[in-house]
This record gives C-alpha cells, structure tokens and sequence, in this order.
C-alpha cells in the first residue's frame, strides 16, 4: 500500500490474487453484480465494501475475486446482461425484479473540471531538476518537474518560474517553450506548459516536495514519474535536444 499509485482497490487486488490473502476487491464490474444481486440502487461505497467482505470466503480471496470482476464483464455487463446463463440468478434480487438493467442507477455525471499549469525544465551542467512529490496527495511519491497550477490573471511564465521557486528554491530563466502535454485524471483533466529554463542561482532543496535531484536525460528512465511527467521526460531524450 505505500507504493506510489496503489490505491485500495489495486491493494486489495495484488494481496488476493498474487497471495490470496484475505482482501475484497471493488472494481466497477463488482460494484454492478452486488447492486443487482442485493437490488442495491445507488452505488455506495462504504456500503459496497462491507458487502464484498462479508460474503469472501477465507482461504481463497484469489479466486472468489477474479470470479466476481470475471461475472460482472462477460456476463452481468451494464446492457444486456445474460441473466439466463449466470450461476447467480437464482440469488438475484434485480434478476428476480425482471429489471435488472436498472441497477444500479446511472449517476449523473459532472463536468470534469479542466487546469492549466506551467512546467519548468531546468537545466544545469546537463542535468535537469526534478522533484519528488509528497507522499500524501495526487500521485504521491512519484517523481515530477516542477510544476504549479495557474492562478486567475497569471502568466504561464509566471507560473513556471513560481512553480520551481516554491517546489525547490532555484531561481531560473525561461528560454524558450518546450512542449504542451494534455492528460486526463481520474476526476480533472490538465494541459501542461512546458518550459525550457536555466538554472541562475539558489541551491535545489525539497521545499514544496519530498526529494529534489539533478539527473541527466538519459537517467530518467531511473526515476518513477506519472504518465504525464513521462512524456516530457521522453521528449528530453529527443536527438535534437541530446545534442545541443
């Protein structure tokens, strides 16, 4: 659980099935086969949870899970679910309700909120900093550039050379743009301005950050970073900017 990106449901999912140890899982396919099983509506997450723990058998959390994910995507799927050839129906409350499409109910989905940030590529004697994010929080632990999200009225320059300023206390001048990468999360999309920067004064030290380093290009396949950050770090290892 404290690796970077591993979430309950990732967690739970590794223990059982690599381990069998005794941990539910809760992917969207089980959320649909409880909800219809139980004539559960909304999709309660708490709820939801107890569920699946209470009905794993001890001693064999791997295969009872697979089975679930397996039922919920090939058999109880979210249109059409083939309740004639699944060996549950018997116990299901929406099957027996002869509804059973109608559980659980569709969430109305909100706008997915969209941010724009300034990236900083800093470089000094060949190397470009980077920065550890804190382990609490949106992608804890893994590895970034220095980034900030823009504030309303602020330049994208402004926001790279704060971004650096605050995560690491270096000083740097921007030369010219580098690339702009867009990536969708879970809840908000982003859109990221990268900037080619050199370092001017101040020593790199984890002020907004856990971790700060100086790496070379072609040591940042070393390093853990987000899908995003991976992309810029791709770029840098592009022939034309490895040989200037």
């Amino acid at each position: 659980a404290a690796l970077p990106g591993f979430g309950p449901y990732t967690t739970a999912a590794v223990l059982s099935i690599a381990f069998n140890a005794d941990h539910a899982v809760l992917d969207g396919n089980v959320k649909r086969v409880l909800c219809r099983i139980f004539e559960i509506s909304e999709l309660v997450e708490k709820q939801l949870w107890g569920l699946a723990e209470q009905l794993l058998p001890s001693a064999n959390a791997g295969a009872f899970n697979q089975a679930l994910m397996e039922l919920g995507a090939i058999v109880c799927r979210p249109k059409s679910p083939d309740c004639g050839r699944c060996p549950l129906n018997a116990h299901c409350a929406a099957f027996q309700s002869g509804h059973p499409e109608s559980f659980p109910r569709k969430q109305s989905r909100k706008p997915r909120p969209h941010h724009i940030s300034g990236v900083g590529i800093v470089w000094r004697r060949g190397a470009v900093l980077i920065a550890r994010r804190p382990e609490r929080g949106l992608l804890g632990g893994l590895w970034a550039f220095p980034s900030a999200r823009q504030k309303a009225g602020e330049r994208l320059t402004s926001c790279c050379l704060r971004a650096i300023r605050e995560e690491t206390g270096v000083e740097a001048e921007i030369e010219s743009r580098f690339r702009t990468v867009r990536h969708t999360f879970t809840h908000f999309s982003v859109t990221m301005h990268a900037f080619q920067c050199v370092h001017r004064r101040g020593r790199a030290r984890p002020l907004g950050c856990e971790e700060v380093a100086w790496a070379p290009p072609g040591a940042l396949s070393d390093f853990a970073f987000s899908r995003a950050d991976r992309k810029l770090a791709d770029f840098l290892l592009e022939p034309d900017l490895l040989s200037a």
